[in-house]
């Protein structure tokens, strides 16, 4: 950890006391891994994957201690409300991981190389705002209703169905292009796996685009990039459904997938500023369930639009419908939901209906610094994907996880239309098994979140993360026997095609389970670095998706379906001690983390 990380830790601490508490004597309890009481507190939901803190100056966290500027309501009556407070310091902190400095402490950065200009008109200097901190505007208590997080209930639910829609067009158009990948090829005289880059650039894409999207949702809000970003992806889409060429084809579906990143990379933040702790977790589940059955539902509608009448061409501009609603959707009913952004709009207006040109956001007093900018989004991510051995063994795990997932649009149409002689409609039915799978996997999940709450209770709502493992554990044995169920049913025509179906189940329960609590353990263990710890991990795994299905036709030629299943399914079962060992010992290793906050354990009374 550099000293730019040392502050930044430093900052998070300072600006959120009530995040980062002393150690309390404990109280008489058994140890074990749902007693542990060491983990830092996290008050804000909107905190746990955007929060990074700030490098403030000392005259900066002086002013910061001072949380109220409202007259009506004082300063002691906030200070006992947590929810509010931990908000005041969560809006003011969280951007500066990711975007860059404030303007008072970039000057501890570097100094100005250019001389100050002058005020003009031979105007002096003039005098600074007298306690710039009265000036600065805040949410209004805990139940403000500009908070996303008060708004009604139908209002969440419309943003969060909207957005669900918007998410699974993105994750649909990665791989409905892999049913044209035949006519493609044939079309200009390429190999089929030249053909296939067009589904592994558009995954490569989703390895680049959060890199852009995340700071940039993080400097202007959620709602800008979403609408920028799906109007790009709508053009981009009806450009692939138009290329006369090969290399446009190409190129355009990596950019089609540059801009179809955005939803994977935002949405769960926009799910993080409008629900809690206790409901977050179901929240982020269905999006989840968005991001992979969205991949698995396109092979057979697009297998059937590819064997009709329009061709090829029609699945590109179907996507672009569907980009094109989207985009209208976010555009005419997404309201902003990331909180520092909401207050520029509230100081805007106060400023308009005041005419006090000195009340402001703190969001508003940010001046990236390109530097410190490539610093939080290349460097520190890749640091921590290779030096923290969680996030590299978990990332390893869900990239071999997600690799699959685009490898399968390979494998059942090898066992279901090559082998069997089906069509490429009816061929990707098989497909809804794993749907299914997911759906399952989602129903568990929820199921387990009351019993999750009761050990948050328990813990004075400090979470633990190792407690989101046991679902992962249980996914990997039943991803593992999919991928052996699926090998020996699916290579011989005289088994019953349902036998090689039913193993979806398995492979899809095991799928999302995976990857929905792996990246909850990631974000509960490393907080204020939850976002790096995450674009390393969607760095790693992107290129996995992207370089998974180019192998994967020579793999199962060569090997055998059921061969090359049960190399798939060792590899599988190699990786389920991952979550275990991290079960029972993942608390020592956060210990020893330079990055991961935890605080030393209280002294057990024996008695």
């Amino acid at each position: 950890m550099d000293e730019v990380d040392r502050d930044l830790e430093k900052a998070e601490r300072d600006a959120s006391p009530s995040r980062f508490p002393e150690p309390e004597p404990a109280p008489k309890v058994e140890r074990g891994i749902d007693d542990e009481i060491e983990r830092t507190r996290t008050a804000s939901s909107t905190s746990s994957s955007s929060s990074s803190g700030s490098r403030n100056s000392v005259s900066r966290r002086d002013r910061m201690s001072r949380q109220s500027t409202q007259p009506d309501q004082p300063y002691h009556s906030l200070e006992r409300n947590e929810t509010a407070l931990s908000r005041i310091h969560t809006q003011r902190s969280q951007h500066s991981g990711t975007v860059g400095l404030t303007a008072a402490s970039k000057t501890r950065t570097r100094q100005a190389k250019r001389p100050l200009p002058e005020m003009g008109a031979g105007k002096p200097f003039p005098p600074p705002l007298p306690e710039r901190e009265e000036y600065v505007v805040e949410f209004d208590g805990e139940h403000d209703p500009m908070h996303a997080q008060n708004w009604k209930i139908g209002k969440k639910i419309g943003t969060a169905v909207m957005l669900g829609y918007t998410t699974l067009v993105s994750a649909f158009t990665s791989s409905i292009f892999s049913t044209a990948t035949l006519s493609v090829a044939k079309k200009y005289g390429v190999s089929q796996e030249v053909g296939t880059l067009g589904v592994s650039l558009y995954v490569l894409g989703f390895a680049t685009g959060p890199v852009f999207w995340a700071p940039f949702s993080e400097l202007k809000g959620r709602r800008l990039p979403l609408i920028l970003s799906m109007f790009g992806f709508t053009i981009f889409q009806f450009a692939v459904a138009t290329g006369k060429d090969l290399q446009t084809i190409l190129i355009c579906r990596f950019f089609g997938g540059f801009f179809g990143a955005c939803p994977l990379a935002v949405v769960a933040a926009v799910f993080s500023d409008m629900f809690g702790n206790r409901s977050r977790g179901l929240a982020i589940t269905v999006f989840s369930m968005t991001v992979f059955t969205g991949p698995l539902l396109a092979p057979f509608i697009g297998g059937f639009i590819v064997q009709s009448k329009l061709g090829w061409r029609w699945t590109e501009y179907l996507t672009g419908i569907m980009g094109a609603a989207a985009f209208v959707l976010n555009l005419f009913f997404l309201e902003e939901t990331y909180p520092p952004v909401i207050l520029v709009a509230k100081a805007d207006e106060i400023r308009r209906r005041t005419a006090n040109w000195g009340v402001h956001a703190k969001q508003e007093e940010i001046e990236v610094d390109f530097r410190e900018l490539v610093s939080k989004n290349f460097s520190r991510p890749l640091r921590i994907l290779f030096t923290e051995p969680i996030v590299l063994a978990i990332s390893i795990y869900m990239s071999f996880i997600y690799g699959l997932l685009y490898l399968f649009l390979t494998a059942y149409p090898l066992a279901f239309q090559k082998v069997r002689g089906w069509g490429p409609g009816v061929g990707g039915l098989p497909f809804i098994g794993m749907v299914i799978g997911m759906l399952l996997s989602g129903v568990y999940i929820a199921l387990t979140q009351p019993s999750y709450n009761r050990k948050l209770s328990k813990n004075n709502n400090v979470p633990v993360p190792e407690w989101r493992l046991p679902p992962v554990i249980i996914g990997g044995v039943s991803f593992a026997i999919g991928l052996f169920w699926f090998g020996w049913t699916a290579y011989k025509k005289s088994i019953h095609w349902a036998a090689p179906t039913v193993s979806g189940l398995f492979t899809g329960f095991g799928l999302l389970s995976i990857f929905l609590q792996s990246l909850n353990y990631i974000v509960d263990a490393y907080l204020m670095f939850a976002a790096s710890a995450i674009a390393g991990n969607t760095f790693l795994r992107s290129l996995a998706g992207a370089c998974f299905p180019l192998f994967a036709t020579y793999m199962f030629d060569g090997m055998g379906i059921q061969w090359a299943s049960t190399l798939l399914g060792c590899v599988a079962a190699a990786l389920v001690p991952i979550p275990v060992l991290f079960y029972l010992y993942g608390h020592k290793l956060r210990e020893k983390s330079k990055f991961a906050p935890t605080r030393p354990k209280a002294p057990v009374d024996e008695e």
